[in-house]
């Protein structure tokens, strides 16, 4: 809003055709990118400013015809860094520079473009903004590379943010169950009837909306093939669809014509659906972030949800037993004695470059040199 009424000031001073973007709005996923941009259009429209749309899976033709005399840009990195290259957007004159989902933007899947993208938005006194759930400490060293030394940070709601881990929505019941890892299909099958005791035919479950969170796109898949065949009607977004398929599947969910949805993390951060009343983590993720974002997809706008997550203990999920109990401890919620045969240690995260003990401080940002003896 702010950077929009700053649109309308200006709108007289500089000739619609001359004009390029002014604000620039950085997401990680293609769905995130078009929900910000239809809310953002919505505004633009008001104050007479034109608001366009960059992501990967669609045709590039189509997107850059819409960049031309656009003031407002929201892109997912990649698809931006290639107009970019290709001279087709000139972010020069970028004012206003959010990150949304900002850990999610400056872990290395992204970093490099951001970068990128970063530096060819060159105005010196551009407003950088980064917003999330979650801002674990290895984030926060990189975001002040993006920032000023006087930035100002606002943490809403979470109090214990800074040294004890994120938090999850308070509003949100969180049950985990501990069980072998071969058990979860039967367990979830037995969720779904439990909740819905006429089964997926019934008006209930069809008024109802569920996402199942999976770990891999194949797994995903399965679930989706598996659930839809015992009569529980549901779609899937994974990276393996195209980007039509994904969006059909997501305006089916969110719409209400499917009752539930069965997603990677593609789907944990930022999508706001209305009224998702169930999160079943049939698969932990792999970062404890993840897990909040998750959780947050249901208890939105004041109103309450519930999460039920299955854990098994094995691979990666031994070493995250200790900061679930943290989050759930600080909601309030249970911490079943299962999982605390496990541990209750919060392992340091593993520095990208150097592993679990470093780097020293004075190293801290700088990349490691590979050296190779004869």
């Amino acid at each position: 809003l702010p950077a929009l009424s700053k649109f309308a000031a200006d709108d007289a001073k500089t000739p619609r055709k001359n004009r390029q973007p002014a604000m620039l709005v950085l997401a990680p996923t293609r769905e995130l990118a078009c929900q910000s941009y239809e809310v953002l259009d919505e505004f633009c429209k008001i104050v007479g400013a034109r608001c366009a749309v960059a992501y990967g899976g669609a045709p590039r033709h189509e997107q850059q015809k819409t960049l031309k005399n656009a003031a407002a840009l929201v892109a997912t990195p990649g698809r931006l860094k290639d107009f970019i290259d290709d001279g087709s957007v000139d972010l020069s004159k970028v004012r206003f520079l959010c990150f949304d989902e900002a850990d999610r933007m400056l872990d290395m899947g992204f970093i490099d473009a951001v970068r990128s993208i970063s530096m060819a938005c060159s105005l010196p006194n551009k407003l950088v903004c980064m917003f999330s759930a979650t801002w674990p400490p290895d984030v926060r060293k990189v975001a002040d590379d993006f920032l000023s030394a006087d930035h100002v940070r606002v943490v809403v709601g979470a109090k214990r943010l800074e040294s004890s881990g994120p938090e999850a929505n308070r509003r949100v019941a969180q049950t985990v169950v501990v069980f072998e890892q071969r058990a979860r299909d039967g367990k979830l099958i037995e969720l779904l009837r439990k909740r819905y005791p006429q089964g997926g035919s019934s008006s209930h479950y069809s008024r109802s909306r569920l996402i199942v969170f999976g770990l891999y796109k194949k797994e995903c898949a399965r679930l989706e093939s598996d659930l839809n065949r015992k009569g529980w009607r549901c779609v899937a977004i994974h990276g393996d669809m195209s980007q039509a398929a994904r969006t059909k599947a997501f305006d089916d969910f969110r719409g209400g014509k499917v009752p539930l949805l069965v997603a990677t993390d593609v789907a944990a951060r930022g999508l706001d659906i209305p009224d998702v009343e169930l999160v079943v983590n049939y698969s932990f993720p792999l970062t404890i972030e993840d897990y909040v974002h998750r959780v947050g997809r249901t208890g939105r706008a004041g109103k309450s949800g519930a999460a039920h997550t299955f854990f098994h203990g094995d691979g990666h999920e031994k070493a995250l037993a200790g900061a679930l109990q943290n989050v759930l401890r600080a909601a309030g919620a249970d911490v079943p004695a299962e999982l605390l045969k496990f541990g209750s240690t919060v392992k340091k995260k593993e520095d990208k470059n150097y592993g679990a003990f470093g780097p020293r401080a004075d190293l801290a940002g700088k990349k490691a040199t590979k050296i190779v003896f004869d």
